[in-house]
């Protein structure tokens, strides 16, 4: 796959260079072009109007006709006018009279030569005659850059012409050098590309080949898998991306064995429980007396069994269910639940501390799913506080937020649990917000409903003690109820 979209972008590359450098090319050659035939046009012109003026300054005082001068005084007005061409190599210089028949020549052409009738014409009406690839209708052998001036005699009257014609020779060969570096400059040029694209797209293919690789060692479960993070680009960041994905997988696959081990254990000890104490009653292994408080232990082994399914069927329940807004005062909510563990907290001999900035503030959430919360937090803190420790619950409204801080002396969670505390399935013994007789749901289904909220849940434990701490919004003076989906996290 890779070697193919390779091939594809080189071969791409490679076109895009090949256009571009043709349409350089063509580019530099009409300017080029350009620039030469200009340059020569005004070196011809040049020698055109001096010759005439040559011929005209010669001809001054003479007193027969143009013919006549140019018999007598013709190789004279010549050999100055070719002076004027010695650095033009190539140049042809012609003298015509009136009707373009031809009066002198640098070259030799045949005998009776003359300048056809519409080119005389055209450099009659108009003082001047140009033309690009001309022969003078075969008058010369090659076609030329023809320019041509009137001659004057001293009254004004047109009495012959000068034509003077530069060769394409030594143009074509400029064109030709030019053309001949452009190409191997190019050349070059694309083959230093190619190389430096080769180069470029292997660096690029080469992370992307890895994670391909790894993609297939994960399908084989080889979550450990991981590519190699090179430069600062995008495919760096997507490199890094697809680790923090890996990593996220091996996670979920730990916390998916850590939970079937755990569900799996909490299932068969009840139920190992009930099977033994039932056999031991139907066998009469246990005696009739005792039969009562052996139906108790099955009775609370039962219940614990329904709690178990109801916890796991509660997360699903609730991944999937619509939450009610409404406004609520969270003082008296978190003042019941409190009230609620007044046993709990006589037997531990805690010392509670209530704190709110009012004594009634108002949120606007979802009152059940709130209500779970605060009593998960109470419930982990009444547990784990050591006897005779401070338990507190503070509120405090700021800025349209509510926020609750639950925080209890106690047993600490251990700093390398605390990133995982809230992750669903997440149970580990050496963690105290976490109850090792659970499933590790609790304090995921307390961050899903926050979450839910807009809001944010965080733990922070410092030694000896743990504070869980969450935010809602505040009600508004005008409340209305409305309705949010939670999808699954």
């Amino acid at each position: 796959m890779f070697k193919s979209s390779f091939i594809k972008y080189i071969t791409a590359f490679a076109a895009v260079m090949l256009v571009s450098f043709i349409m350089l090319s063509s580019v530099i050659n009409t300017m080029i072009g350009k620039y030469v035939r200009d340059d020569k046009l005004d070196s011809l012109e040049w020698i055109a109007e001096s010759a005439s003026d040559i011929a005209e300054a010669e001809m001054s005082g003479y007193g027969s006709t143009f013919k006549d001068f140019m018999e007598k005084s013709g190789t004279h007005v010549m050999e100055a006018v070719d002076r004027l061409a010695d650095r033009f190599v190539g140049t042809v210089i012609i003298i015509a009279d009136a009707d373009g028949s031809v009066l002198a020549s640098n070259v030799t052409l045949s005998e009776g030569a003359k300048i056809p009738d519409d080119v005389i014409f055209s450099l009659r009406d108009s003082g001047e005659y140009t033309a690009d690839s001309q022969n003078l209708s075969g008058l010369l052998l090659d076609n030329y850059i023809v320019t041509a001036r009137p001659i004057l005699d001293g009254n004004g009257s047109y009495v012959g012409s000068v034509f003077v014609c530069g060769a394409y020779s030594h143009h074509n060969a400029l064109m030709a050098q030019m053309q001949k570096t452009v190409f191997m400059s190019s050349l070059w040029i694309m083959l230093a590309a190619i190389i430096a694209f080769y180069f470029l797209c292997d660096r690029t293919v080469a992370p992307l080949r890895s994670m391909v690789g790894a993609a297939k060692d994960f399908a084989q479960g080889k979550l450990d898998t991981r590519v190699e993070v090179r430069g600062r680009d995008e495919i760096a960041e997507l490199a890094v991306a697809f680790n923090n994905m890996a990593q996220s997988l091996e996670n979920n696959e730990k916390m998916r064995n850590s939970f079937l081990s755990n569900v799996s254990h909490d299932l068969r000890t009840p139920m190992t429980t009930i099977s033994g104490f039932i056999d031991g009653i139907t066998s009469g292994a246990i005696p009739p007396e005792k039969h009562a408080y052996y139906l108790g232990v099955i009775s609370d082994e039962v219940h614990r069994l329904s709690r178990l399914v109801t916890r796991l069927l509660d997360l699903s329940r609730l991944e999937s269910r619509k939450f009610e807004f409404i406004n609520f005062d969270i003082c008296e909510m978190a003042w019941t639940i409190l009230v609620s563990f007044e046993q709990k907290i006589e037997e531990k001999g805690l010392d509670v501390e209530f704190d709110t900035s009012e004594d009634k503030i108002m949120v606007h959430a979802d009152k059940d799913t709130i209500h779970r919360v605060m009593y998960n937090l109470i419930e982990n803190a009444t547990k784990f506080a050591k006897d005779g420790g401070r338990l507190s619950i503070k509120i405090k409204s700021n800025k349209n937020k509510v926020k609750v801080t639950v925080f209890d002396e106690g047993k600490s969670i251990p700093e390398e649990d605390i990133p995982y505390v809230f992750d669903r399935f997440y149970k580990t013994d050496k963690s105290r917000g976490l109850d090792s007789t659970g499933v590790g749901l609790g304090l995921y289904i307390a961050k899903t409903i926050i979450e839910a909220h807009g809001e944010k849940i965080a733990v922070r434990s410092p030694e000896g003690a743990c504070e869980f701490e969450f935010s809602l919004k505040e009600a508004v003076l005008e409340p209305h109820a409305n309705t949010l989906d939670i999808t699954k996290k």
